[in-house]
């Protein structure tokens, strides 16, 4: 497979097109790459099992390492967590959008392999307007660990996912270089 990098500047009309591809790659079941402020995250549709096996395989990640599904608006919890807990909104509130990742009780379209077939899932809406406008654009909640080999350090810019990861995903989308450089801070707001 052939990986392609393509620079998206959301000033740019050309930006347009990239991230309709992207799109198209994530509601088709593929993968893509793309930046958060965090650090750059691969994607595959989070309610697709198949999907987040090919995130497993690209990666060579173990599978019961559950995988953090990624939204643009609060509404898109309805679809894939069980239940918001008062302290889950208050964090919401106050971190989201943001690098902070709440793990709640999953939703029944969350697929299992996704939660390595836990009862929970890790959710987090990222503040970077690329991986916002991609999600928006294709619909899907989509999971993504860092796009990276398993055991490597987490890429902060396009050419480094591309060192890892050319020819195991189609698309990376460079947005730049990542603000924070480390993962979300995980917090459980489960019990």
């Amino acid at each position: 497979m052939k990986t392609i990098v393509a620079k998206v500047d959301l000033r740019q009309a050309s930006s347009a097109e990239v991230i309709q591809t992207a799109a198209k790659i994530l509601q088709e079941g593929g993968l893509v790459a793309f930046p958060t402020e965090t650090v750059y995250g691969l994607g595959g549709n989070g309610l697709d099992s198949a999907a987040c096996e090919k995130i497993y395989l690209a990666k060579g990640r173990p599978s019961d390492n559950p995988l953090i599904l990624h939204i643009s608006e609060i509404e898109e919890l309805d679809r894939i967590v069980a239940e918001v807990s008062p302290q889950a909104k208050a964090l919401m509130d106050a971190f989201w959008p943001g690098p902070l990742t709440m793990v709640m009780p999953r939703g029944e379209e969350v697929s299992a392999v996704t939660c390595a077939g836990l009862d929970t899932v890790g959710v987090r809406m990222p503040s970077h307007p690329v991986v916002q406008q991609v999600i928006r654009e294709s619909g899907v909640a989509f999971a993504a660990p860092s796009a990276n080999l398993s055991g490597k350090p987490s890429p902060t810019n396009a050419q480094d996912v591309f060192t890892d990861m050319n020819g195991r995903l189609p698309l990376i989308l460079d947005g730049g270089e990542c603000d924070w450089g480390v993962e979300s801070t995980v917090v459980s707001v489960v019990g």
